[in-house]
């Protein structure tokens, strides 16, 4: 009887493992045939938009509004010292800077031009002389680069509870 019930695990344990659906409390999706290594919430990248279509819809946005939504876009920048934040490209050379919830989470320093899914809150943001200054310090540029930076910007923020980074 001991070995029958081993063998019944060891088979139950296998197919769990090789199964091709994932099951989060009500909903359920199949497992995506890209690979991604996850940071932050688990999410998966269904229902993900283009970068174009999130510029669209940034491009809609005012400074006091938000929108949960997800998107996958390339990755133009991450933060050198710890993986704090990252630009990611929209359309039309905009780009989205994006920090990750209750700085509960980093990525990985060296993803610059590789390609994520973010999912959170998209807003649009005033950033000081002061903080683009320190964005541009921890992206590596360079005191000139630094210093021409002179006035206040208009910018597209996100802030992810999820990454996504294609393996």
């Amino acid at each position: 009887m001991y070995r029958f019930c081993l063998l019944v695990t060891l088979l139950v344990a296998t197919n769990l493992s090789n199964a091709q659906e994932v099951k989060y409390g009500a909903k359920s999706f199949e497992k995506s045939k890209m690979e991604y290594d996850v940071f932050g919430e688990k999410i998966d990248n269904s229902n993900s938009i283009t970068s174009a279509m999130m510029y669209e819809k940034y491009s809609n946005l005012k400074t006091s509004d938000s929108l949960k939504t997800k998107f996958s876009a390339k990755v133009l920048d991450v933060c050198k010292a710890k993986g704090c934040w990252m630009r990611l490209a929209l359309d039309n050379g905009e780009e989205a800077m994006v920090k990750f919830k209750d700085y509960g989470f980093f990525v990985p320093l060296d993803i610059t031009g590789r390609e994520v899914v973010v999912n959170g809150s998209a807003f649009v943001n005033a950033v000081s002389v002061e903080e683009q200054k320190h964005y541009a310090k921890d992206g590596g540029k360079s005191q000139e680069e630094i210093d021409k930076i002179t006035t206040p910007k208009k910018t597209y923020g996100f802030l992810a509870d999820g990454v996504l980074l294609k393996k």
